[in-house]
């Protein structure tokens, strides 16, 4: 009878480097579906959603944000991170309320990605915010975020400009734009 072929990699042994408040990391032996033996060091995040808000005369919500790793401040759409235990569609309405004030009557998942397969575990969410109504925006202490309104041809010269830079942003963007708008 032949072997049962591996479809996830066989963890030999697997030991927490560090462990933070946002993530943590990971040292994991062992052996792929391939059979290769090796030492895989791996970045933990519980998952992200990004929420791409569309108002009702389609504009579509962005914030602006210091982002320290980046060193520089950024236009994205809105995203944070999916607390333990906590839906998407939940964290989603969340980080919209936090960053935005907006409250959307409907949210739907479209995109469900691995920023950064390699070495990241994260699952990243990015949901379609529809029925949108203002409300006051309750960033946490450490954001001063600032959002706006934009059209899709604004969007598309700020993505082809190099304004616009943020990766999950211009993915989430560009797939409503072309399979959804």
């Amino acid at each position: 009878m032949p072997a049962k072929k591996l479809t996830t990699a066989k963890v030999l042994s697997s030991k927490i480097i560090y462990k933070g408040a946002i993530f943590g990391i990971r040292r994991d032996e062992v052996i792929e579906p391939s059979g290769v033996r090796a030492t895989r060091e791996m970045i933990t995040h519980p998952g992200s959603v990004v929420v791409l808000p569309v108002l009702p005369d389609r504009r579509i919500v962005m914030i602006r944000q210091y982002r320290h790793a980046a060193k520089q401040y950024l236009w994205e759409l809105v995203a944070g991170r999916i607390d333990e235990g906590e839906a998407p569609r939940k964290a989603a309405a969340r980080e919209l309320m936090e960053e935005t004030g907006y409250r959307a009557k409907k949210f739907t998942i479209f995109l469900d990605v691995f920023p950064t397969p390699g070495f990241l575990e994260e699952r990243m969410y990015i949901l379609l915010a529809e029925g949108l109504t203002a409300g006051e925006a309750h960033p946490e202490e450490d954001e001063k975020i600032v959002a706006k309104a934009y059209r899709r041809k604004e969007l598309e010269q700020m993505i082809r400009t190099g304004k616009l830079r943020d990766a999950k942003s211009i993915a989430g963007l560009l797939y409503y734009f072309k399979f959804m708008s």
